[in-house]
């Protein structure tokens, strides 16, 4: 399986589990029961590094929403930034921002309201500049990178 669809699948994931009280691991298991949407071990592996670090995830994500709260934003946005932040900051390679930032854009266009993914791109942006250096991160075609 390709990164992307691992991610979109691991997106999927993560939102169904802002609905739901079952766990992210029977979340698992039901995607790769039905077959669309599976998550694969990558898939997995962030969903796993999320929980295991959603409270230092969730903290990067409000240190850069200025006058939002995390609770405000919609779940699609929320469960797109957590999974990108865990991506970026607990992957083991600060090279990959960029290809990080990118995707979580592009499922924005098309999970995520008009507009949102211009404030993804910002936030992931500010983050990752944060996290890995003052260096401009590259912006992903049509993303404006203003949260």
């Amino acid at each position: 399986m390709k990164r992307r669809t691992a991610r979109e699948n691991a997106f999927i994931a993560l939102f169904e589990a802002s609905f739901c009280a079952n766990s992210i691991e029977e979340i698992i298991a039901m995607s790769r029961e039905q077959g669309e949407y599976a998550v694969d071990a990558y898939g997995e592996a962030l969903l796993i590094n999320f929980y295991a670090h959603s409270a230092e995830v969730d903290d990067q994500i409000r240190s850069k929403l200025k006058d939002w709260t995390l609770q405000r934003l919609p779940r699609v946005n929320a469960a797109l930034l957590r999974l990108a932040v865990t991506e970026m900051l607990y992957s083991g390679s600060d090279d990959m921002d960029s290809i990080v930032i990118n995707e979580a854009v592009e499922l924005a266009k098309t999970y995520a309201g008009d507009g949102d993914h211009q404030f993804i791109n910002g936030v992931l942006g500010a983050i990752s500049r944060q996290e890995h250096g003052a260096a401009a991160v590259p912006q992903p075609k049509g993303a404006s990178g203003k949260a």
